[in-house]
């Protein structure tokens, strides 16, 4: 084995070992980090947004001016690497691949995005999702003329970008698990999704339960209401649980059941007499009187349509 095939073990096993170590939003601009020590560049760009618009939602850019991506954006119609990127999905595209020196160097996209910000060498790929209608380009950047990337280097770019994607994912849903531990059992499936209500990270799972719900929903379009931090909503037959992730939104859902009916006040009631305790025990554990317990758990029977306390059980801890 090569050191080169030892570095990019390394940086593989780093990668979905990081974790929890770090905060999700920060993931991307460490793993381009670790991405420079295997293929040298000078700035490289991590972005996110949707197909369909053509607009970044979240960008990470190491060594590269912050006003270049809303530049990259307004120049999409005329840069050329764009369309050779979207057909040849998850492969790295080289612009001498796109456009011989002679014409780029004298281009359009080259005087009014690439040239104004030094760039002068640039390997991108593109990755989609046609079910969240997430695009993902992770392009990098030289800024001497004379530092072709090598087939090798398009090579080592090509194998290293899919675990940088699927690291990311990882990362993220490590989290998204600590976030909602208590929901995971409940059939639940989660989804990082940003401000513009873009999808960022999604479990399978999670657009099963949006295609089923929501038919005819864009692959883009997130069609529920997020509750406040914390709390739980439910919409027809779904309900939906929020937590921040720094300037993301942690987004569970999950089919909504009999309890999922009951207020936080009925919910705490429930589960302290399904464990066992009387009213007077169950009142003093929640602290209210037992007539209350009392008064909220007639009221669940005929909300839910129980008849006992060990049928409420059974909703609280089914069996096998």
């Amino acid at each position: 084995m090569t050191s080169r095939d030892d570095a990019f073990d390394r940086f593989i096993a780093g990668l979905y070992r990081t974790g929890l170590s770090l905060p999700p939003e920060g993931f991307r601009d460490w793993a381009l980090r670790q991405l420079q020590q295997l293929i040298p560049y000078d700035g490289a760009m991590w972005g996110s947004g949707t197909a369909e618009q053509w607009r970044f939602h979240t960008v990470t850019l190491v060594g590269v001016d912050p006003d270049y991506p809303r530049q990259l954006e307004e120049t999409r119609s005329i840069n050329p690497i764009l369309p050779r990127m979207l057909s040849n999905l998850d492969t790295p595209v080289d612009m001498e691949q796109v456009l011989p020196d002679r014409e780029f160097f004298r281009s359009e996209i080259y005087r009014r995005c690439f040239g104004r910000f030094g760039i002068e060498r640039i390997l991108a790929t593109a990755h989609a999702d046609p079910r969240s209608g997430l695009l993902t380009i992770l392009s990098l950047y030289r800024k001497s003329r004379r530092s072709h990337f090598t087939p090798a280097e398009r090579q080592l770019q090509k194998r290293a970008t899919y675990h940088l994607f699927q690291g990311a994912s990882h990362a993220f849903f490590l989290h998204l698990m600590h976030a909602f531990s208590a929901e995971r059992e409940a059939g639940g499936a989660a989804a990082v999704i940003d401000r513009q209500g873009a999808f960022y990270e999604a479990q399978p799972q999670f657009l099963d339960l949006l295609d089923q719900h929501f038919p005819g929903r864009q692959p883009h379009e997130f069609p529920l209401t997020l509750p406040p931090p914390g709390e739980t909503r439910t919409e027809g037959r779904l309900c939906v649980k929020t937590q921040p992730l720094g300037d993301l939104s942690c987004v569970l859902i999950w089919p909504a059941g009999p309890l999922d009916r009951l207020t936080s006040r009925e919910r705490e009631i429930v589960f302290a007499v399904t464990q066992g305790l009387s009213f007077k025990q169950a009142a003093r554990k929640i602290g209210v009187a037992p007539s209350t317990v009392a008064n909220h758990l007639y009221r669940i029977y005929r909300k839910i349509g129980v008849n006992s306390r060990s049928e409420l059980a059974s909703l609280v801890y089914p069996g096998p």
